[in-house]
C-alpha cells in the first residue's frame, strides 16, 4: 500500500529555521497575536496585530533574555495598543515606524529575517528615531516591573516589608 501525503503550503522546516525560534510560531487570527505552543494571546484593539507581533519580536531583541518566555514581551508591549486608541499620533509614530522597519528588512519584513544580528543591525539604524525611544523607554519599566519575570532573574522584590537585605542573604550572592 502507497501513502500519498498531500503537500499543503504553510511553513516549511527550512524557513522555521531560516526565521529563527519563537518569532516564526507566533500566529495572527483576526485581532489577536497568538502562541499556539505556549498557550497565549494578545488581543489588539488600536494596532494592527503584525504590528503588535513585530513589537514583540523588537522588544526580545532590544532586551534580549532567552529564559524570558515571549508572552511577557508581548504584556509589555501591550501598553502602547491600549496608548494607541488613546492617542491618534502614538498610534501613527507605531505604525509608521513598524512599517519604516518591515520596509528596511526587505521581503518577509522584520520578523522576516533569520537571524537575530540582522535585527539588531536595523535597530541600530534607528536607535536614535523617535519611534525606537518610544519602544525601548517603554519596555524598561514594563517588562522589568512584571513581578512574573523577577523569579527568572532571580530577583526575590523589595526587602523593607521583610526587613532589609541585611538579614536576608546580602552577601549570597553567586553571580559576581
Amino acid at each position: 500500500m502507497v501513502t500519498i501525503y498531500e503537500r499543503k503550503p504553510g511553513l516549511s522546516r527550512r524557513e522555521l529555521l531560516k526565521r529563527g525560534g519563537a518569532s516564526a510560531l507566533l500566529v495572527i487570527s483576526g485581532s489577536a497575536v497568538i502562541s499556539p505552543k505556549h498557550a497565549w494571546g494578545l488581543e489588539t484593539s488600536a494596532l494592527k496585530p503584525e504590528t503588535m507581533a513585530t513589537l514583540i519580536q523588537m522588544a526580545r531583541d532590544i532586551y534580549p533574555h532567552d529564559q524570558v518566555p515571549d508572552k511577557y514581551y508581548a504584556i509589555a508591549v501591550k501598553a502602547h495598543d491600549e496608548q494607541a486608541g488613546k492617542d491618534p499620533a502614538h498610534k501613527d509614530l507605531i505604525e509608521n515606524g513598524i512599517a519604516d522597519l518591515d520596509k528596511k528588512a526587505g521581503s518577509g519584513g522584520y520578523r522576516g529575517l533569520g537571524w537575530e544580528e540582522q535585527r539588531v543591525a536595523l535597530l541600530k539604524d534607528i536607535e536614535t528615531s523617535p519611534f525606537f525611544q518610544a519602544v525601548r523607554g517603554g519596555l524598561v519599566v514594563s517588562l522589568y516591573n512584571q513581578k512574573e519575570v523577577w523569579p527568572i532573574f532571580g530577583y526575590e522584590g523589595e526587602s523593607y516589608s521583610k526587613g532589609g537585605y541585611i538579614a536576608r542573604g546580602f552577601d549570597d550572592i553567586e553571580w559576581l
